[in-house]
């Protein structure tokens, strides 16, 4: 039978069910000798859920001591159980057994009194987190049902189990209104631009009326950018940064902030004084158009990571250097805009530190511009950047640092030495390129997308950044710093 629903506050203790130790004499069926049957009472019913045990069947092995096995006549059988030996237990009839000692007693409470805690929590929250997840479930599949056929995320059935694998459901259960959470989300991806882009602020305004709530670090933004990642339109994972991620969807973080640090690389119709740097906003880059190299002029843009490559060039005479930096990693808005250069007939020379964000900006580039060159990112260059010895070195995070395509000995020597290397390593040389105008033609290094690549007859020639060809040479043996803690401390290029 089932004990009356008197609601939990009536056990004294806030232990079993309902109240059931009221008027029910339970110091017999507390003895330490019984404590052996309540105990297996108890991890059936964490296992079932069920806080009574007084419906079905359980199994018990008796114990081998006879006291013990004496105790629980009267209960479970008319003479001692075998020892050692297991015995199906019909729960009614151990009820019913009890219920002469309390009307509401049921296996279920006089365990919990036995081991001093509630049953079944852990099974009831499951089910209640199972419950809960459901529910959630079916709200955000009508969400997604009533998306407009024009909005460009359109979630599905099939995200929910990539939602659950990164965390997001997660995440969304601990929200104080996870409800409310996830319909703004799907507020925020019905107002997503189809076509032209938005600002965040002005979306997160429109969607919440909170222009701070698709900040980095709310669970709003997390939630949205989690959606666009199940449908494979904006992954901000390890690789991609947030402010792409947000990008490939149309939106802008700010575009009066950030942007392209130049140095002589203006957009058409710019008048800047010579050796002035500027700041292209994304604004700007989203609308630069730009001039075409005069002619016979050099046609060489250099783009690197880190503005103290700027600031070196301007500590001197910049002349006709052309440089732009990124200031860090590149948005796609900075990316279009350096696409757009290399089309009006400039070529690109990339280079960033030898880290994993260098080495992702560097491809980056190449995959945008495949026309681009890396520009002093060999291997021999790695080790030149190499600090002999450094107060704190980094270390690599060799499961992110990913494959160097235009030398894929870098990537290796890398790997081998296990330490980051800076571009302010090579400020010297960086220097004399920005001067000369072009990369050094002994690299001999051009991005397989190059046409001078295709064009090559002999695979041991490269068409170097000047038109020239000249023979590729061995690339020379890697020495990796002794005081390095990585393994592998020397390294032979292939």
């Amino acid at each position: 039978m089932n004990p009356p629903d008197l609601g939990p506050a009536d056990c004294p203790e806030q232990l079993c069910h309902n109240g059931a130790c009221r008027s029910a004499d339970l110091t017999a069926l507390l003895s330490p000798d019984v404590r052996w049957l309540w105990d297996q009472v108890a991890r059936r019913a964490d296992q079932r859920g069920d806080a009574a045990m007084d419906r079905g069947t359980i199994t018990i092995t008796a114990p081998h001591t006879p006291a013990q096995r004496a105790a629980v006549i009267g209960l479970l059988a008319p003479r001692p159980l075998p020892a050692g030996r297991t015995r199906r237990i019909d729960l009614e009839h151990l009820t019913q057994a009890l219920q002469r000692r309390g009307p509401r007693l049921t296996p279920g409470a006089v365990a919990a009194h036995a081991l001093s805690r509630p049953l079944a929590h852990r099974a009831a929250d499951k089910a209640r987190l199972t419950a809960r997840l459901t529910t959630l479930q079916r709200q955000r599949s009508r969400l997604a049902r009533a998306l407009p056929p024009t909005a460009p995320v359109q979630p599905d059935d099939t995200g929910w189990d990539s939602l659950r694998r990164r965390g997001s459901l997660a995440r969304l259960l601990q929200h104080p209104h996870p409800e409310q959470l996830l319909s703004a989300a799907f507020a925020v991806l019905q107002h997503l631009p189809a076509s032209a882009r938005a600002d965040r602020r002005h979306l997160a305004h429109t969607t919440t009326g909170n222009p701070h709530a698709l900040d980095a670090g709310t669970e709003l933004a997390a939630l949205v950018l989690a959606e666009a990642a199940a449908t494979a339109r904006a992954d901000a994972g390890a690789s991609t940064s947030v402010r792409e991620a947000w990008d490939r969807l149309g939106v802008d973080l700010d575009t009066l902030t950030g942007g392209l640090l130049t140095l002589g690389v203006h957009p058409t119709g710019w008048h800047i004084p010579p050796g002035q740097p500027s700041i292209l906003i994304p604004w700007v880059l989203h609308r630069a158009t730009w001039p075409a190299p005069r002619h016979n002029e050099d046609r060489w843009v250099f783009l690197t990571e880190n503005p103290s490559v700027a600031a070196a060039a301007l500590d001197g005479d910049p002349g006709d250097v052309r440089l732009l930096c990124t200031v860090g990693t590149p948005s796609r808005t900075e990316l279009d805009a350096v696409a757009r250069l290399a089309a009006t007939g400039w070529r690109i020379a990339v280079r960033a530190d030898f880290d994993c964000a260098g080495l992702a900006l560097v491809r980056a580039v190449l995959d945008m511009v495949p026309e681009a060159e890396a520009w002093r990112m060999t291997a021999a260059d790695y080790t030149a950047s190499l600090h002999p010895s450094p107060f704190e070195p980094g270390v690599l995070d060799l499961d992110r640092l990913g494959d160097t395509p235009w030398e894929p000995a870098l990537a290796d020597a890398m790997r081998a030495c296990g330490r980051p290397a800076y571009e302010e390593g090579l400020i010297d040389q960086l220097l004399a390129d920005l001067r000369h105008g072009y990369p050094p033609i002994s690299q001999g290094l051009v991005h397989p997308g190059h046409e001078s690549w295709r064009a090559a007859a002999d695979p041991q020639l490269l068409t170097t950044a000047r038109g020239n060809l000249t023979a590729r040479s061995p690339l020379p043996e890697i020495i990796c710093p002794e005081h390095t803690q990585s393994p592998g401390g020397r390294y032979s290029a292939r």
